[in-house]
């Protein structure tokens, strides 16, 4: 969905700059609170379901990350969270109000960064930002806001001739034009190389550290791994896990991976027998071992090699990664939801 950015900061030339600033100063006395809460959200295009019940809750001063495969019902629940979709059933709560019915100032609480959107033809970074904070009646300043995307130093350049990263943080700028308390990131580093990648997470956990909660949709495992307190995963339109990064889908209680190489003279029988059990042979000498007891095992296998002369120069000790953990749990929820449409 692309939509200029100008539409979704219009409403709020209509706030009431008294009932934001009691709605922020309840916020700041209230940092535990569920700023998002959802609960039996269901929303059908004709006879398909593409949200099927699914409950969440988004706490305040938090990153979220709502990961998902494309057609999982992600974007459908993010746009209702947004107030640009109504829902089929349940109960939506963002700020306190059902986005669906808020009244005018709730929109300037809320920030949005598109996956795609356009900039404003013929005007500076600088100008873009007076322009948007024009539409509040209490916005951020504009040199605040600059410095806290790291755009100060392209301030007085066209907006249409900044790079992609950069472009992308000054779409960060224009959601925050309003000083809102929460704020969506689509996709914010689609297409960036490695180096734009990391300046962009580093503005969004800045985005944490002065108090603002983030909802964030992204396919880069390591992205949520990096920015996200806790995750939720969507696949079929069901929530299927949720967790922090280290626990989400039981991935902090998975057998670790002990990898290494074995000497020409050695096989996966001459191991420590506990070892030579659990071993399985990768081809050219490499063995793979599961274990839930690392330690042990590596004392185990260090002693052996020891006693037989050799170093285990490859040796090697993994967890499963977020990636791994994550297609996990979406393709067997694609799996177990098509066996159930053939039936």
């Amino acid at each position: 969905m692309t939509v200029p950015p100008a539409v979704l900061t219009v409403a709020g030339m209509l706030t009431n700059s008294l009932e934001v600033a009691m709605a922020q100063r309840q916020a700041a006395n209230t940092p535990n609170e569920a700023v998002i809460a959802v609960r039996g959200l269901r929303k059908r295009y004709g006879s398909d379901e593409a949200v099927r019940g699914i409950d969440l809750e988004v706490r305040r001063g938090e990153i979220f990350a709502f990961l998902g495969p494309n057609g999982a019902g992600k974007t459908t629940t993010v746009e209702i969270l947004e107030g640009f979709r109504t829902a089929t059933a349940g109960t939506v709560e963002v700020l306190g109000a059902d986005p669906a019915n808020a009244p005018a100032h709730w929109r300037e609480r809320i920030g949005v960064v598109l996956q795609e959107s356009q900039a404003e033809p013929g005007l500076t970074v600088r100008e873009c930002l007076q322009l948007y904070s024009g539409y509040y009646r209490a916005p951020r300043p504009v040199d605040e806001t600059l410095a806290l995307v790291g755009l100060r130093e392209q301030a007085d350049q066209r907006a249409t001739s900044l790079s992609g990263g950069q472009r992308r943080r000054l779409d960060v700028a224009l959601a925050l034009a309003g000083d809102p308390e929460l704020v969506f990131l689509d996709e914010p580093t689609t297409g960036f190389d490695p180096s734009a990648r990391r300046l962009a997470w580093e503005v969004i956990a800045g985005l944490r550290e002065i108090g603002k909660t983030v909802f964030l949709t992204t396919h880069y495992m390591d992205e949520a791994e990096r920015l996200a307190d806790r995750i939720a995963v969507i696949a079929a339109g069901r929530i299927v896990a949720s967790g922090t990064p280290q626990t989400l889908g039981d991935r902090n209680l998975s057998a670790a991976r002990i990898s290494l190489t074995l000497p020409h003279d050695a096989s996966i029988r001459d191991l420590p027998e506990p070892l030579a059990e659990r071993a399985q042979g990768q081809g050219g000498g490499h063995v793979l071992i599961e274990s839930h007891t690392v330690a042990a095992d590596l004392h185990a296998l260090s002693g052996w090699a020891l006693a037989r002369g050799f170093d285990l120069d490859d040796l090697d000790v993994t967890r499963p990664t977020l990636e791994d953990v994550y297609l996990s749990l979406t393709q067997s929820e694609t799996a177990t939801e098509t066996a159930r449409s053939q039936r």
